[in-house]
């Protein structure tokens, strides 16, 4: 039980008391997290505190006392988009544990609120350096919690263990969805570990179930600095393939293994800890995607590459002498339980894949989306804005319920944020035609103007996007008739001579 308007020293979640009351708060374990492993405690607590990176959250678990049901929140999407054309987008109903940004006090202030079995967090979080009273307060006002009380479903609904983890396994598109709060807050109790989570010694997240996000760090691109290695490891191995239609078949398998050289020892001990049967799927070429290949054929020399053969082509012998597999889109894989649907996803560049997770309707974009802004295009990689735009609409009729990019944090509202890039990416073209009506023949001069309000040192990267997009409005035919495409181009080389950067560098 949990009430507002006691003195601050005594506020605090308390386990069920026998007070009779229409809700009370009672978790029967403390989870947090730092960074990306999740650490979990059998200690009775009332309030769980995730880390994600250097944010942190306080969850809470609210049981119903005669059931033991627990309640979700109706999770808000984020604002739509003005523009009518993609009103008729609209990600499904998002239900999750009720949660509040648990922010640092600051100073030498200390929150008097205590949270029963937090001591068991001490080696890695101090709570008394948060604010956990205002925690508390998001949670549990009655925006949240008295509605349940009203009878107002459309806000709160309780929800047993057993259908959590129904919802979660199988999903259908457009159907509703449950958050990763609930996922590891509540059922572990009714899920076994898996293979993967039981013996894993670095940061990782598991969301959705099965499919694990191992941040590691990479030559990629500011502001990012990790690449997701994907990781899915067979509950029950398979020895052999039973269903023709399916492409290639295995017991664990790794998406995009990009890590930097330093942590190729942490690559090497993963790789050993997976089944030897092992499948290895790459989105794209870039360094930041394959680098760790060559750590896995000498790990496992029965390990099976499937790549688009645009991408196999840049991948040399030396990083992968071992069996390949071309694939181009619609194929088939079984990794033991698990089956993914290869999708062709060309834009980013021209043999780019995106890979769906069947069963949890999950969708793995390589670097069709990241975690913060967009991604850049590689034009001299076949990158282009006419796939891009098609690939965009593609993964907005497939209703992925969870976007998985390789940089970055995973997007629970992917409808919008897919959306959300079709409008940037027109809004920016745009902008780019207006520097071209007015006068800008070179590539300088129109990202001068379009990219004024972006930092100097991201023009480097945007010159791939300019690029893009004005080979995009040739295709149009929108370009004014005095523009000269071959003098823009022209200009673009002599941009990236001058920045130091080869036009043949992937």
């Amino acid at each position: 039980n949990y009430d507002r308007n006691a003195p601050s020293h005594r506020r605090g979640a308390t386990t069920a008391s026998g007070v009779a009351r229409p809700i009370t708060a009672s978790v029967s374990r403390v989870f947090y997290r730092r960074g990306f492993r999740p650490l979990r405690s059998d200690l009775s607590a009332d309030c769980g505190v995730l880390a994600a990176m250097a944010l942190y959250k306080l969850v809470a678990v609210i049981k119903n006392p005669s059931d033991e049901d627990f309640l979700v929140v109706h999770q808000a999407p984020p604002p739509p988009l003005p523009e009518e054309e993609y009103r008729s987008f609209v990600d499904s109903d998002l239900w999750d544990l009720p949660s509040a940004p648990l922010n640092p006090l600051g100073g030498d202030r200390r929150s008097e609120t205590v949270v029963e079995g937090a001591c068991s967090l001490l080696d890695d979080l101090d709570l008394e350096k948060f604010d956990v009273d205002s925690a508390l307060d998001e949670m549990f006002s009655s925006r949240k919690v008295t509605w349940k009380c009203a009878g107002n479903e459309e806000s709160c609904q309780w929800l047993s263990k057993e259908s959590a983890w129904m919802l979660l396994q199988e999903v259908k598109a457009s159907a509703t969805r449950v958050g990763p709060f609930v996922f590891m807050g509540i059922v572990p109790d009714v899920a076994k570990a898996t293979n993967f989570s039981a013996t894993c010694a670095l940061h990782y997240q598991e969301y959705p179930p099965g499919i694990t996000l191992v941040p590691m760090k990479s030559r990629t691109r500011e502001p990012f600095h990790t690449t997701n290695l994907i990781v899915v490891v067979a509950d029950d191995a398979i020895n052999e393939q039973k269903d023709s239609s399916f492409v290639t078949y295995g017991n664990s398998l790794l998406v995009d293994p990009g890590c930097s050289s330093r942590f190729h020892p942490d690559l090497a001990d993963l790789v050993a800890k997976l089944p030897r049967k092992l499948v290895v799927f790459v989105t794209h070429h870039h360094y930041d995607h394959v680098d760790g290949l060559s750590v896995i054929q000498k790990c496992n020399p029965d390990a099976v590459l499937l790549a688009h053969e645009n991408t196999s082509r840049h991948i040399g012998r030396g990083e992968w002498s071992l069996c390949r597999t071309l694939i181009s889109g619609g194929e088939k894989i079984q990794i033991g339980d698990h089956r993914f649907e290869v999708i062709v996803a060309p834009g980013h560049t021209d043999g780019h894949l995106a890979l769906l997770h069947v069963s949890t309707n999950s969708l793995i974009v390589g670097d069709h989306c990241v975690g913060q802004g967009s991604a850049v295009l590689d034009v001299r990689a076949g990158g282009n804005l006419k796939d891009y735009f098609q690939t965009t609409y593609r993964f907005l009729d497939l209703s992925p319920h969870v976007l998985i990019p390789m940089h970055g944090r995973i997007n629970l509202w992917p409808k919008q944020m897919l959306c959300g890039y079709l409008k940037h990416r027109r809004d920016r073209e745009l902008s780019i035609l207006n520097a071209i009506e007015n006068g800008s023949k070179t590539l300088f001069d129109i990202i001068s103007k379009s990219y004024a309000d972006v930092d100097i040192k991201f023009w480097l990267p945007a010159s791939s996007n300019v690029r893009i997009h004005v080979d995009h409005l040739a295709y149009q035919e929108k370009l004014p008739k005095d523009f000269s495409m071959e003098d823009f181009i022209h200009s673009y080389e002599m941009f990236l001579e001058e920045m130091g950067v080869s036009n043949t560098e992937e």
